[in-house]
């Protein structure tokens, strides 16, 4: 297809995500179930990153345009923004919902992107062209929040199996040590005793 020979598509064009993201675009609607979604997740798994939405039309005539117009915003104010990253959602539907997505300006659009994008629309068996377009899919608006603050989340969960092993290891050092100061304690004479020896060696 001509955006196949465009490039839009090459997985060699694919741009890894940033591990630890501060702060994170998200092109949608702000009355959509999928942009609560995202702030839920947020919430849940990485509660610092901030959000700064870029609001568009996700359905309907004119939301293809709409949406690739929402990406260009995002991507002229990405610097001024300091977004390090653009997610572009919405929840499940028809196919004719989720067919503004398929809007090849839109898929120019994330290509063009300084940030890396992630796109998390519809479920799991939805693909449109945004999906392909984008720098990596997810199944879900979910889906595409929890890629986002990976990094956070495994973090999180590798300082609390560093915090039990390094507890693990301090209970084990300290009770090594308490066995050493009994047996230095055992070995200890009251001093009544020494006086008393000495005085029968008079």
């Amino acid at each position: 297809t001509r955006l196949e020979t465009e490039g839009l598509f090459d997985p060699a064009s694919r741009r890894a995500i940033p591990r630890f993201p501060s702060r994170v675009g998200v092109v949608t609607s702000p009355a959509a179930a999928a942009f609560q979604d995202v702030l839920a997740s947020f919430r849940r798994r990485a509660p610092h990153i901030e959000v700064v939405l870029y609001p568009s039309a996700v359905q309907g005539a004119g939301a293809g345009a709409a949406l690739a117009e929402a990406v260009l915003t995002a991507s002229a104010r990405a610097s001024t923004d300091e977004i390090d990253l653009l997610l572009l959602v919405r929840g499940g539907g028809s196919l004719e919902d989720l067919w503004a997505f398929n809007d090849e300006t839109l898929a120019r659009s994330l290509r063009r992107c300084p940030v890396p994008v992630i796109a998390g629309i519809g479920h799991e068996t939805d693909v449109t062209i945004a999906d392909l377009a984008a720098d990596v899919r997810a199944a879900t608006p979910t889906g595409a929040a929890e890629l986002a603050s990976a990094g956070f989340h495994e973090a999180a969960s590798r300082l609390v199996v560093l915090e039990r092993a390094l507890g693990s290891t301090m209970r084990a050092r300290l009770h090594t040590l308490e066995q050493r100061l009994d047996r230095s304690t055992l070995r200890l004479r009251h001093p009544g005793e020494r006086l008393a020896q000495a005085r029968e060696q008079c």
